[in-house]
């Protein structure tokens, strides 16, 4: 494993219930204490009352921390989606996967028409629209899934790459797999049934998936890399 974001300042935190797609409550030290969540999966097995949380300080009005990592396995599950951004950002700078090491970020959030996609990157000397999805549902132990839920917006980003690349540009979806001891990427049919149909026409029309997987280390208080080329079973 590799240590990809160090010195991760987080405070124990105890999840009481999620009040909404962005509030989940929680007790810190004693107190009952409301916290941010950035990532709107309904992360059901995360979500638990009682379940041991990570939190880290932000500068809220309102709120004063974010739950980033839940307990899982005697590490966290990486669910927050900002620091999933900057962990796939700091392996690209820094060169720590094989597959992306041709590749540097041009641009963030590329509007194209109705979509957003994540990123623009330059591989060697091809231009590649790149959508990075969070993937924190743990399926038959082994494997990282997504979605969780219908999600609209992640079909629509999907048709959209595949459209880039039937226009002859590089497209890239990347899962990250925010679960320790996962060997493989599945989507999550029961979740989305058509997300699977989609990734299917998506490697059919020569969009690239990949997947790898990063996780909280609470010991050495950082974010790690694990295994930088998880297999795709869709």
């Amino acid at each position: 494993m590799r240590v990809i974001i160090p010195n991760v300042k987080y405070v124990l935190c105890t999840i009481h219930e999620r009040i909404n797609r962005f509030v989940v409550k929680t007790r810190i030290g004693g107190e009952d204490v409301f916290v941010h969540i950035n990532n709107t999966g309904r992360l059901r097995e995360y979500l638990v009352k009682g379940k041991q949380g990570f939190c880290i300080p932000i500068n809220g009005k309102k709120l004063k921390y974010r739950l980033f990592a839940v307990y899982d396995r005697g590490f966290g599950a990486l669910i927050d989606t900002n620091l999933q951004e900057k962990s796939f950002e700091t392996i690209i700078v820094n060169k720590y996967v094989k597959w992306l090491k041709p590749c540097s970020i041009l641009r963030r959030n590329i509007k194209m028409g109705n979509v957003v996609l994540d990123y623009l990157l330059k591989c060697g000397n091809k231009l590649v629209y790149t959508e990075l999805k969070s993937a924190v549902l743990r399926i038959d132990e082994k494997y990282a899934s997504y979605p969780d839920a219908p999600t609209s917006r992640g079909r629509r980003q999907i048709e959209k790459l595949i459209e880039v690349s039937k226009k002859g540009d590089g497209s890239l979806i990347v899962f990250v797999a925010g679960l320790p001891f996962v060997t493989r990427f599945k989507p999550y049919a029961e979740g989305d049934p058509v997300i699977p149909i989609l990734l299917r026409k998506a490697l059919e029309n020569g969009v690239l998936i990949k997947s790898f997987n990063a996780f909280f280390d609470p010991v050495i208080r950082g974010i790690v890399l694990d295994k930088e080329d998880l297999k795709i079973d869709i």
